[in-house]
């Protein structure tokens, strides 16, 4: 079952309480909230408030996006400890976290062993606490190629270990959706929007034909998940509001016809 909701870095210039009223206007269902200005690592009173903000106001906390990056050599003494304080008050199911801080080519081989064995204790914590962790699919990570990707999920072959997905820019369609096809198993949520090739934040509907494909693979899994949008065009609440009733159509014809949108 596919659920709706936002990315509350999609408009950073906003507070949370303005984010929550946007959310609440679209009609969408919940909020992942970003660790890098709206709830920041540590701040655990402010984690609270949001939470209860987000309660208050009839919607759900889907995740943690924490732009926690993995590659700490010392464990013990991982910083990753303020952020799964903050996602335990925020009420976070799943913490977000980026597979390291270079793409696969550029990350020596005793640097990805690291990041597996970071994965895997951090999952641990996680786990004690009942959440879930899930890599960004980006750039720049060990997930920027859908071989990678797939690698370092087998590789850290941990229970309470997750994948978000997105769309990969300057690669074929063909190629986006082998990924997709791949990380399936471990898929949790979506991250939704539409760009044109060379970066061009478009409308959300300009996209209608590649999210159908991709949003028919995602339902074979059998597993909720949640589509977030993450990025509109200039940043303008008002094209949010636009692309949050396109979301809300297309999600709307796939509860209705699961062999695919029309």
């Amino acid at each position: 079952m596919f659920h709706n909701g936002l990315v509350s870095i999609t408009c950073r210039q906003l507070s949370p309480q303005q984010i929550i009223d946007l959310v609440v206007q679209a009609g969408l269902e919940g909020i992942e909230w970003g660790g890098d200005i709206h709830v920041p690592h540590g701040d655990v009173v402010r984690a609270k408030e949001v939470r209860r903000r987000t309660l208050d106001a009839g919607l759900r906390v889907v995740s943690y996006g924490s732009y926690y990056h993995l590659d700490h050599p010392d464990t013990d003494a991982s910083p990753f400890d303020a952020v799964l304080d903050t996602a335990i008050a925020l009420g976070a199911p799943v913490v977000r976290v980026w597979a390291g801080n270079l793409g696969s080519a550029q990350t020596a081989p005793a640097t990805r062993r690291q990041i597996v064995r970071e994965s895997r204790y951090i999952a641990d914590l996680a786990q004690q606490a009942g959440i879930v962790i899930a890599y960004e699919f980006h750039a720049r990570t060990l997930t920027d190629s859908n071989e990678s990707a797939l690698r370092l999920l087998q590789e850290v072959d941990h229970p309470n270990v997750a994948t978000y997905w997105q769309p990969m820019r300057h690669v074929d369609e063909a190629y986006r959706l082998e990924g997709l096809n791949a990380v399936l198993p471990w898929l949790a949520h979506l991250h939704v929007f539409s760009w044109s090739e060379d970066g061009t934040r478009l409308p959300l509907a300009d996209g209608e034909a590649l999210w159908r494909r991709r949003l028919e693979i995602v339902a074979r899994s059998g597993r909720d998940h949640d589509v977030l949008i993450e990025f509109v065009r200039d940043d303008d609440p008002e094209a949010f509001l636009q692309d949050a009733a396109t979301l809300k159509r297309w999600l709307q014809a796939a509860s209705a016809n699961p062999g695919g949108l029309k």
